[in-house]
């Protein structure tokens, strides 16, 4: 027969297994979240948006000063400086110069002439680079002549040079000037040296006007840092851009052991590019190094010094790259790997930890091999003007902010730092005016650190029609482009005034954002304005709905419009902007607003569900924690541990007995009445499958209930005495009724004895002597004496009883 608490403890079972069901379910049921998403997918920067080109000449101290140590580590920055460029319109040339001091020698040697860094003029430069570490006495005199080096450079780079392109000269050397025994200086030493400053002053003039900067950096202890200041100095000082860090300056490290990164630093200074150091170790290895996420361009340069090194490179995502093609738009381009510099050129590269894998095979792993990377930020300008068509003498507020070549805004001001947002209007009638935008949080800036950069400017009274506003920004690393904003001057009341706002939300792709065009037409025909939009990220699919929006004659409206984005749009900013602009007026932009809009991956069937999920959860545990508690609070009703049956003949104990705890299960305690030949009645825990017995019960609301065998089940009050046959009947005293005590026969200390005699004669003749409280197994709290057994013995055990009454 299955009880109730044996069903309650199923249903509590089932609860629990359902809520583990459930669970395990879902995890089943639910997809994969899907990879983290890629940066947003851009194409290859066309050369015109690439990194900013520079046309440079590595000018190297051949001098009889060096060692061949030093002379080795100058050639592996010489190397190092042109693999690394990153622009593959840049044009490189390499100098090596010493002095002239008898019949066949010249003071410099050109080993590489100009040379385009495009993939082949790369490898060229790696190779002719390599015959600096030859030095020839007979065609290059021992001397030091820093004028004649000077003079070739920038000879060399003011030929074919674009105007606009940065031209630099990076010079290094371990001493001072030294044309003490050069006669095309003089008759003596003494002349020699004055007409040497004289004439390296005149070099540094025409360098100066040819606007070509130079960068020296020493080594060693016999630097003349006085020259190398004035050589620093005396150039062009006009840099990449208006910065600190972009301005020509000496620097000199401790030996040649360092000229390589010292080198490496000032060519990134020296082209508004950044620089981040990576690992050096020993072959066998894995290098890393990172590149932001600010980088459009850069190139991983490995200083392996032994060509016998070999490097295979990884992206952040753990997946090895090629050494030239595209892949996941990224374009990769190896040089160098036959000298003792390498660098891989990526454009568009994937931010992040990158891994150089260098081996290098027996004997040619003494050396260690480190790695660094070079980058540069191009950076888009989006710029609104307000109002779009300002009046002459009316203040405006210009507002401005960045975004990669592939359309993604740059929101983070620790990538920009140090920078300097500048832009210009000009127009007809008026000189150009220059203003400074600021990020500051204070007016018309409306939030600091937003990277959104804004100043005010007041159009000049004598402004006549076209307005063309430049906006320019230079930080550490990063360039910005030069495209202007077209703007025309209102004249009075305009004919039509426009307003645009866009939610500022985050969507999914094939979700839509909600705008309103309010537009004022004060004119006296239909005016019709069109919505445009400009710099999406590439790969945006965007539509605006209207696209064009008429307003009758001489009134108002605002209309809504919605801007769908497809399904296939990238993750992340959209970027960007949306224009309003007059039709009618040769499409005059009337206003114009930035979109702030992010899209994000739809959510996962786990993450829609989730809450009606985590509601069902909750519920199915609270149920199972409910009929826990429920059963738990049943058992304790049901227990009959501690209830006391009293056997009793008219008015007579006769025996007693307690049931203990769990021998009561499932509120059920089973007992017999044992009679022996001379014995009073006994009562006994009766056996398993025992014949005869009789059954105490608690329901589960706590009442007792007693079917003796063979009749049938009644209710029992406590301490009241029920019939078991004929003769015996049974009391049963609970422990949680109060007042209920054993009623008949007392102690033997307490007096009446049973029927039939005296105590000592019942005790002699082997009769049961006052009843004593015993437990349900029949030893509890039995007297000292104990009934006799059929044999005779007087020990109180049965020589039949093998069953254990505890279990």
């Amino acid at each position: 027969m299955v009880t109730e608490d044996m069903r309650l403890t199923s249903t509590a079972r089932a609860a629990g297994t359902a809520a583990l069901a459930l669970a395990l379910g879902l995890a089943a049921l639910t997809p994969a979240p899907p990879p983290a998403p890629a940066a947003a997918v851009g194409t290859t920067a066309s050369p015109a948006e690439g990194a900013d080109p520079v046309d440079f000449a590595i000018v190297v101290d051949q001098s009889d000063s060096l060692s061949d140590e030093d002379l080795a580590r100058e050639v592996e920055a010489a190397a190092l400086l042109a693999q690394g460029e990153i622009s593959e319109r840049s044009r490189a040339t390499v100098i090596g110069f010493g002095s002239s001091e008898k019949p066949g020698q010249s003071p410099v040697r050109e080993v590489c002439p100009p040379t385009v860094a495009d993939a082949a003029g790369r490898q060229r430069l790696s190779d002719c680079v390599q015959q600096l570490a030859r030095r020839d006495p007979a065609r290059v005199g021992p001397g030091t002549d820093f004028p004649a080096a000077i003079r070739q450079a920038v000879g060399r780079l003011t030929e074919k040079s674009a105007p606009t392109t940065p031209k630099v000269v990076f010079l290094l050397t371990d001493g001072r000037l030294d044309v003490d025994d050069s006669p095309e200086y003089g008759a003596d030493p003494e002349s020699r040296r004055a007409n040497g400053a004289k004439r390296l002053a005149d070099e540094l003039a025409r360098a100066r006007r040819e606007h070509v900067q130079i960068w020296p950096l020493g080594f060693g202890t016999a630097i003349d840092r006085a020259t190398l200041t004035d050589m620093a100095e005396g150039g062009y000082r006009g840099g990449c851009a208006d910065l600190p860090s972009a301005t020509p300056r000496m620097r000199v490290v401790a030996d040649s052991t360092g000229i390589d990164k010292a080198f490496q630093e000032t060519f990134a200074a020296a082209r508004c590019a950044g620089i981040t150091p990576g690992d050096s170790k020993r072959p066998p290895a894995d290098l890393y190094v990172t590149i932001p996420p600010i980088a459009t361009d850069g190139a991983i340069t490995v200083s392996k010094h032994d060509p016998k090194v070999t490097v295979t490179y990884y992206d952040p995502r753990g997946r090895k790259v090629p050494t030239r093609g595209r892949f996941d738009d990224s374009v990769f381009e190896l040089s160098g790997q036959d000298g003792p510099v390498e660098a891989l050129r990526v454009n568009n590269p994937l931010p992040g930890r990158w891994r150089a894998h260098v081996e290098a095979p027996e004997g040619h792993r003494d050396r260690e091999v480190a790695v660094r990377a070079i980058w540069q930020g191009r950076l888009r300008s989006a710029v609104t003007l307000d109002p779009a068509s300002p009046r002459p003498g009316e203040k405006a507020v210009v507002e401005v902010r960045m975004q990669t070549r592939r359309g993604v805004v740059v929101t983070d001001p620790a990538q920009l730092a140090g920078i300097k947002v500048g832009a210009r209007l000009a127009g007809d009638g008026f000189e150009p005016v220059d203003l400074t935008l600021a990020d500051d949080g204070r007016a018309p800036d409306r939030t600091a650190s937003d990277v959104r950069f804004t100043g005010t400017v007041t159009v000049p009274a004598g402004a006549t029609g076209a307005l063309r506003l430049t906006t320019s920004m230079a930080a550490p690393g990063v360039t910005s482009d030069r495209r202007p904003l077209h703007a025309r001057v209102g004249e009075g009341t305009p004919a039509v005034v426009a307003g645009l706002t866009v939610d500022r939300v985050t969507v999914h792709p094939g979700g839509t954002v909600h705008g309103t065009l309010s537009v004022t037409n004060n004119d006296t025909a239909p005016r019709t304005l069109r919505l445009a939009l400009a710099d999406q990220a590439a790969g945006t699919e965007l539509r605006v709905d209207p696209a064009t929006v008429t307003v009758a004659p001489g009134s108002r409206r605002d209309a809504p419009f919605t801007l769908a984005v497809g399904p296939g749009t990238p993750l992340g900013d959209i970027g960007g902007q949306l224009t309003a602009v007059d039709a009618a007026d040769h499409g005059r932009v009337l206003d114009s607003v930035f979109l702030d809009v992010r899209v994000e991956a739809p959510p996962t069937w786990l993450e829609r569900w989730w809450p009606a999920l985590a509601g069902g959860g909750a519920a199915v545990l609270l149920l199972g924690a409910f009929l826990a508690v429920r059963l738990r609070a049943r058992r304790l009703r049901q227990d009959l541990a501690g209830v006391e049956l009293e056997l009793l003949r008219e008015d007579r104990t006769l025996d007693r007995l307690t049931v203990r705890a769990g021998q009561g299960q499932g509120g059920t305690f089973r007992f017999t009445v044992e009679q022996t030949l001379g014995a009073a009645p006994t009562l006994q825990r009766a056996r398993p499958g025992a014949h005869g017995a009789h059954q105490l019960h608690r329901t589960g609301g706590g009442e007792l209930r007693l079917r003796p065998h063979g009749g049938r089940e009644q209710p029992v009050r406590p301490g009241e005495a029920t019939a078991l046959d004929e003769d015996l009947r049974l009391a049963v005293h609970d422990r949680r009724a109060t007042g209920a005590r054993p009623s008949g026969g007392r102690s033997p200390s307490g007096g009446r004895a049973p029927s039939g005699g005296t105590w000592r004669d019942r005790f002699r003749f082997g009769a049961r002597p006052a009843p004593g409280r015993r437990d349900g197994d029949g030893t509890g709290d039995a007297p000292a004496w104990s009934r006799p057994r059929p044999d005779g013995d007087h020990d109180g055990r049965r020589t039949e009883d093998t069953w254990d009454p505890h279990f």
